[in-house]
């Protein structure tokens, strides 16, 4: 199962899809081609609708379960990016009352820490390995840097202030990167594949005609889009949908310093 897991958070979501909507044909296929060998008996009839309304209402159940699970960890994520950004802007005005050199160091080093937060959040697995070595180095700089300025921060009564800034930060770190592999169960995706196959094999046994097999078509695609939807939005690090880094890009132009022009350089008349 762990290969599976792996191969689900690498696989192109295109060939998932493929994949996915050919075993749904396939098993359709089997269904008709059962439905017409042996003869069916005419009393066969009478319960093909109440099969049919049985397994789309089981499939209902699985997929929101599903999709519940994959919004709330996306949801989470989303959160906690508001969390950190609010932390590292705390932070930034705290050391901003510190005495230089301090005050520039702290307020450097959290400059560069939230660069590489956006950037690392942009970046798909396995190419972010070297952002998140950086993150973890920029950590232990700013805990060096707010260690070196507890004098200047028990002049200014800060002292207090700065270390919990610095555990939050910690805290904020872990989270995110727990958040980051927290994602919906292999089995559970295994026994969606097994059931929406299955499911497929049934409506190919049940329906009949050409509008039929033409609504079941849609039906399939249709739900080869749910599907292939929850996936995407439960892949942290490789979907397309991923949480907004705007909080955190928002804090980050408030602490970088504005550029100079030469009206407000130049000497006065």
């Amino acid at each position: 199962m762990a290969a599976f897991d792996a191969w689900l958070g690498s696989a192109s979501i295109l060939l998932i899809g493929v994949i996915l909507l050919g075993s749904m044909v396939a098993a359709g296929v089997v269904g008709r081609l059962m439905r017409d060998w042996p003869a069916q008996e005419p009393s066969d009839e009478a319960h093909g609708g109440y099969v049919v309304s049985a397994v789309l209402g089981l499939l209902a159940l699985l997929l929101g379960f599903t999709f519940s699970q994959a919004i709330s960890r996306y949801d989470t994520r989303r959160a906690l990016v508001i969390d950190e950004a609010n932390a590292v802007g705390t932070a930034y005005l705290r050391a901003g009352l510190l005495a230089e050199p301090h005050r520039g160091e702290i307020q450097s080093v959290l400059v560069r820490y939230a660069e590489n937060r956006v950037a690392l959040a942009q970046t798909a697995a396995p190419a972010n390995k070297p952002l998140l070595a950086a993150s973890d180095r920029l950590l232990a700089d700013y805990w060096a840097a707010v260690a070196r300025a507890i004098p200047s921060a028990r002049e200014a009564g800060l002292i207090v202030p700065l270390v919990n800034n610095a555990n939050e930060l910690v805290d904020l770190d872990a989270a995110r990167k727990a958040s980051r592999r927290a994602k919906v169960p292999a089995p559970v995706y295994a026994v969606l594949y097994v059931y929406v196959v299955v499911t497929a094999a049934i409506l190919g046994y049940v329906l009949v005609g050409r509008r039929g097999r033409l609504s079941g078509g849609v039906f399939l695609a249709l739900l080869a889009l749910v599907l292939l939807l929850i996936l995407d939005i439960d892949r942290p690090t490789g979907g397309s949908v991923r949480e907004s880094q705007e909080p955190m890009e928002h804090q980050l132009a408030g602490m970088r310093p504005a550029p100079v022009s030469a009206a407000s350089t130049a000497p006065p008349p």
